[in-house]
């Protein structure tokens, strides 16, 4: 079995985990845009019980989804601010890891792509299926 290590960029907050993501996906909202300063956001999401740590401190800001209102908690470093981990209320059972937070040019490759149609034109992925999510 895999074990992974995601850490914010000064390497204060760290998470690792165990296993397979059970979803890997790319968001192309204001939101994700937003927060990770990108033009998307990429994410892999990880069973609560494939966490087997998380160390450091975390800020955290709650954002409330678009359409659907549902709380999700960001924890980003407070001092160099990169978002690490996330949590939704939806699916508390799942907490998503940015990808780029893996420093690994080996991780999977995204299976799903949401709100393409906030997508720059050039950054829509070729391949991924649609799927609308908040």
């Amino acid at each position: 079995m895999s074990q992974r290590r995601a850490s914010c960029v000064c390497g204060q907050l760290r998470v690792e985990c165990t296993g397979d993501p059970v979803r890997i996906s790319m968001c192309h909202c204001f939101a994700c845009q937003q927060r990770t300063g990108s033009v998307y956001g990429v994410q892999a999401r990880f069973r609560r019980e494939d966490i087997t740590a998380i160390e450091g401190r975390s800020q955290t800001f709650i954002r409330k989804g678009d359409e659907s209102g549902t709380p999700t908690t960001f924890h980003f470093c407070p001092e160099c601010g990169s978002t690490v981990y996330y949590v939704g209320s939806q699916q508390p059972e799942l907490v998503a890891i940015a990808v780029g937070a893996f420093a690994d040019p080996k991780f999977p490759a995204p299976v799903f792509s949401v709100y393409e149609e906030r997508s720059h034109a050039w950054a829509v992925p070729r391949g991924i299926p649609m799927e609308h999510m908040d």
